[in-house]
């Protein structure tokens, strides 16, 4: 099964039903299977075949979901990437990928006119407004959209369906290649436990350059639900607002997302929530908290806690009932997986231990795109001959029952005193403080200790909580060689593409010395 087949057989199914909302525009099942064809008609017409990469640089917007769906008839391979990207990235992606078609808006000329400089596919199809420098090196995306019918392209569900680019440790991106199977095993195994259904109403607020917000899209269409989608969470109460005329069933996340809407004043109180059945979480776990207070603004909702990688979308989830006995577990492996730990060595360890979490089933990555040592590092060989399992570099905890408890990234444990300390434990007691809106804990060398802890906090618009009141919080919360050596509260944390908070940098910043606002912002760029 193909990731536009699942579409196309819920288009013939329930063709006049809606499939997308975004702002005033809505969009059946068949609108978009007829716009999406005939785009994918256009790029085999202008040199894309089977395998070849197309970008698409989009704000979230239907043009976007029709482009995705047009890339992969055309039996190509999707590469999304965040309209927030620099020229630089860019081009880096265009050239990596050797890309044969571009998707944009024309108000990111700005960005992709440079990264053409540099690099310059087949085809550039353009959405929106272009400008006269541009308008005739390009296509307009509604015209290269028109209803058509598809090309018949021979795909198999071994064939990449898309790359995803994320950040390498050594600077530069690395593309993960998913191939269908990858991908539909994913998303059928997630919308299975959550018990996604046609009626379903999802808000997604997430960039479907995130695997996460892209997801929104595969999974509701594969049920035949419809997918309310928003430009971006920059106006939270906007997106609220959204939710509440939009009559939202599923409300997909992150940690920040939640964090502002429970933390701002008047955000969520005195609104019927009562519509809202699943939320959803990822990217990081939830403090426990901000589970507490998600349960009591969203009475009808059951949440649920996850724990995944771009390498194969989803490793864990927690199902709701298990969140008040064990509010800081990722849960237990997802359907149709096998999860386990390792020592160092790869010997797998008996429930009860600590070791490297391994992923093994059909939704983990074919490799990373020519990236063959890195691939190595993190796809080794499993159970059977020619098998291959993911090493995904993380540490946990695995209870009797076979919970799993996030410790850390296998090089992101502090050792201070002599004592292993996570981050994550820490972090959540600082989440516990209503005016924390976001926290980051590191471990910086100390001559000492061995490495001191340092947290970094950004606090809600006019908080005036002090670094003393936070430290006196710590000490009531933390056993003392946990308790932080010094607390930086900060206007804004590195975040990375995908919205995680970026820790790399914030050692040299704490070593050198919190200055002002503007030398902070400065430094964490």
């Amino acid at each position: 099964m193909l990731l536009q087949d699942m579409f196309v057989a819920m288009a013939r199914k329930r063709p006049d039903a809606q499939a997308l909302v975004c702002g005033e525009e809505r969009f059946s099942y068949q609108d978009i299977d007829g716009r999406s064809s005939g785009l994918a008609k256009t790029l085999v017409d202008h040199g894309v075949g089977r395998g070849d990469r197309v970008v698409v640089f989009m704000d979230n917007s239907p043009a976007a979901v029709i482009a995705l769906y047009g890339i992969l008839k055309a039996g190509a391979v999707v590469i999304p990437v965040n309209p927030l990207t620099k020229a630089d990235k860019l081009a880096f992606i265009l050239r990596d990928a050797e890309v044969k078609a571009l998707l944009s808006d024309g108000h990111l000329s700005g960005v992709w006119g440079q990264a053409l400089q540099i690099y310059k596919p087949n085809v550039v199809i353009l959405s929106g407004a272009m400008s006269v420098d541009h308008a005739g090196a390009a296509l307009p995306f509604d015209r290269a959209s028109v209803p058509g019918p598809a090309p018949v392209v021979p795909t198999i569900d071994l064939d990449l369906a898309a790359i995803i680019y994320t950040s390498g440790s050594t600077g530069t991106p690395k593309g993960v290649m998913l191939t269908h199977l990858n991908m539909v095993t994913a998303a059928r195994s997630v919308s299975t436990y959550l018990g996604l259904e046609g009626n379903d109403r999802i808000l997604c607020c997430l960039p479907l350059a995130f695997d996460y917000g892209l997801y929104q899209i595969l999974m509701g269409f594969m049920v035949g639900a419809c997918v309310i989608l928003e430009r971006s969470f920059a106006f939270p109460a906007a997106v609220i607002n959204v939710l509440l005329a939009e009559r939202a069933t599923v409300f997909p996340g992150v940690p920040t997302i939640f964090s502002i809407l429970l933390n701002r004043e008047g955000m969520l109180e005195g609104h019927d929530l009562s519509s809202v059945r699943i939320i959803t979480n990822t990217a990081a776990s939830l403090p426990p908290e901000h589970i507490a207070r998600l349960k009591a603004r969203f009475p009808k909702a059951r949440i649920f806690s996850m724990y995944g990688l771009t390498e194969c979308k989803r490793v864990t989830y927690l199902p709701p009932e298990e969140l008040e006995r064990r509010p800081t577990s990722v849960g237990r492996g997802m359907p149709n997986q096998e999860v386990y730990l390792v020592d160092p060595q790869g010997r797998r360890l008996p429930p009860g231990s600590i070791g490297e979490l391994v992923v093994r089933g059909s939704h983990v990555m074919r490799g990373y795109w020519r990236r063959p040592e890195e691939t190595a590092q993190r796809l080794r060989p499993g159970l059977y001959p020619g098998e291959m399992v993911l090493y995904s570099g993380d540490v946990f905890h695995m209870d009797e029952e076979g919970y799993l408890y996030f410790i850390g990234r296998s090089d992101d444990i502090i050792k201070s005193r002599g004592e292993k300390v996570s981050p994550k434990e820490v972090e959540n007691v600082l989440y516990a403080l209503a005016s924390v809106l976001e926290a980051a804990v590191i471990g910086v060398d100390d001559e000492i200790f061995g490495q001191a802890i340092h947290a970094f906090v950004v606090l809600d618009d006019g908080a005036a909580t002090t670094e003393k009141d936070i430290l006196r919080h710590c000490n009531a919360h933390l056993e003392n060689y946990m308790v932080p050596k010094a607390i930086h509260i900060v206007p804004a944390l590195p975040k990375t593409d995908t919205g995680k908070i970026r820790k790399a940098g914030l050692a040299a910043l704490a070593q050198n010395g919190v200055g002002s606002k503007d030398d902070v912002l400065q430094a964490i760029q």
